[in-house]
């Protein structure tokens, strides 16, 4: 697994050298020269905490919500007030955690938010089943979120129980909901690559989501993280082929748009995704910050990160400044989940061409039918592609994420890890 990802590095950086984060921070972030700046915005509060989640997340308390919220708006102003006026942004994104459990000041933080960036591709927000309420969803949109992302994982029993849940998913109901309040964007999660899970299995929950509201769908791979308390087994490599296969050729049949590795659309401009961009702010406990040559981290430690941000410092945990090599394979990486490179875009970015910088891998890429050039010169990940990125992805996850988020659950501010 390490041996995979450190030769891949190794070849694309050309150089040994590791991803190195260290505990040290810009107390001035540049991004005001970044163009498409998404935003994200971490809430880690649950009412219940999932054996199988890897994310940043505490048990609910009113008291501890409170104080961090009044945090959380500190480090907006903190980061935002940094520059005069107002910075265009593309989105903001809020995930956990359960972040409509600070519903009541959805808007408080949002407006904060709008006092800095002026966004221009809407609010989106993640969703646990038991929170598509009318009331909710009502208070959501006055808040001026346009998009939710409702993380079902299974709309069947057994799938359920497997994964800790409890309150039993009425399709019919959700549905009804949905459409008496509307949104721009409705993503349903799912998991697969579950013991037992089959292509049936897949296909009836992927039958209900857009039957019963969604217009997008997202389907990711169970991962077994290393600091987690989940018991369940993982599925073989060749399964979970043969299930990404299947999916995605139910979903091409059915007309879908694949928008990513692992999400189809049955409208267009129906994205949802905090993932795919090339520069994002990130505010929060473990909420990430990536600029053009550096990629930071936040604390995962809810007290700490309000003990730093109150004390006027940002919560910067960790902070990795990147070569101009390294931030290509990054940029890269996250580009293709999109299915697509854009070579002028990489141009634009870097300020060379891609083809100068990664010619020869591409050439090898198309000759193993993972990609195909367009005559606009944009790659195109091919079925092959997807797969074989997804294989990699799921090695990247474990080498890298599951490293530094097992360490960063530990320690508030580690003195260093190296990737």
């Amino acid at each position: 697994m390490s041996i995979l990802t450190t030769l891949t590095r190794t070849w694309l950086t050309r150089s040994a050298r590791p991803f190195l984060f260290r505990k040290e921070y810009d107390r001035r972030l540049p991004f005001e020269d970044c163009d498409k700046l998404g935003l994200y915005v971490h809430i880690p509060f649950c009412k219940k905490i999932c054996s199988f989640c890897p994310y940043c997340k505490i048990l609910y308390s009113r008291e501890l919500c409170g104080r961090y919220l009044d945090a959380l708006l500190k480090e907006i102003h903190l980061v935002g007030g940094q520059y005069r006026g107002r910075k265009h942004a593309t989105s903001l994104y809020f995930g956990g955690g359960t972040p409509v459990l600070a519903a009541e000041r959805l808007k408080e933080i949002i407006d904060a938010i709008q006092e800095h960036f002026v966004l221009s591709e809407g609010i989106g927000i993640e969703l646990h089943p038991d929170n598509v309420t009318p009331s909710v969803l009502r208070e959501l949109k006055e808040a001026g979120v346009t998009k939710i992302s409702i993380g079902i994982q299974s709309f069947q029993r057994k799938f359920q129980q497997m994964l800790g849940r409890t309150n039993e998913l009425d399709a019919s109901d959700l549905g009804k909901t949905l459409s008496d309040i509307p949104f721009e964007t409705v993503s349903m999660d799912f998991i697969f690559a579950l013991p037992t899970q089959t292509f049936p299995d897949l296909k009836a929950d992927l039958e209900t989501a857009f039957q019963h509201g969604a217009n997008h769908v997202a389907i990711y791979p169970f991962i077994d993280f290393s600091f987690t308390p989940s018991s369940i087994p993982v599925m073989s490599s060749p399964e979970k082929r043969a299930l990404l296969e299947e999916i995605t050729r139910y979903c091409t049949e059915k007309g879908y748009t694949r928008d990513s590795i692992w999400t189809f659309s049955s409208r267009e401009n129906a994205k949802y995704s905090s993932m795919t961009r090339d520069v994002f702010l990130g505010f929060g406990c473990s909420a990430t910050t990536l600029l053009k040559s550096q990629f930071k981290i936040n604390t995962f430690s809810v007290e700490e990160y309000c003990r730093r941000v109150n004390s006027g410092e940002l919560p910067t945990a960790l902070t990795c400044r990147m070569s101009q090599r390294q931030r290509m394979v990054y940029y890269l990486f996250w580009t293709a989940y999109g299915m697509k490179i854009d070579s002028r875009n990489f141009e634009k970015f870097f300020g060379v061409s891609l083809k100068k910088m990664y010619g020869m891998e591409l050439k090898i890429a198309q000759r193993l039918g993972l990609l195909t050039e367009e005559k606009n010169g944009n790659y195109i990940l091919t079925r092959k592609g997807a797969f074989y990125y997804h294989y990699h992805e799921y090695f990247y996850t474990l080498a890298y994420i599951d490293k530094m988020w097992g360490i960063m659950q530990k320690e508030a501010f580690p003195e260093q890890i190296e990737l």
